[in-house]
């Protein structure tokens, strides 16, 4: 597949991934909560599956990308997270826009 396409269907999911979260934590019924969770999951798949196909083949020799599988999986729960009011709402997206820019920097810069 294109690189290009790949890249922007990856963005596409992250942009899903985080317009989710924000949605979750401002539903005000469960409809709605319903709809961004699985708006959420399907965004989170589509990004996983992205970021492998974009890796073709991942390169054991670095670690970049298993942080990013790390930062993947706290998003993955934050939903669950946010439903629990472990943190308030503003704090746990506050954290996951900065998960969200530390996976983008792994990404970019592949510091290790």
């Amino acid at each position: 597949m294109d690189p290009f396409l790949l890249k922007t269907l990856h963005v596409a999911g992250a942009l899903g991934v985080f317009a989710g979260l924000g949605a979750i934590a401002a539903a005000a019924d469960d409809k709605n909560r319903k709809l961004a969770g699985m708006l959420h999951g399907i965004s989170l798949l589509l990004l996983l599956l992205l970021g492998f196909a974009m890796l073709k083949k991942p390169p054991m020799d670095q670690h970049w990308w298993q942080v990013k599988l790390v930062l993947w999986l706290f998003l993955g729960a934050a939903p669950a997270l946010a439903k629990r009011k472990v943190l308030p709402a503003a704090a746990l997206l506050g954290i996951c826009v900065a998960l969200g820019a530390v996976a983008a920097y792994m990404a970019m810069a592949k510091p290790f």
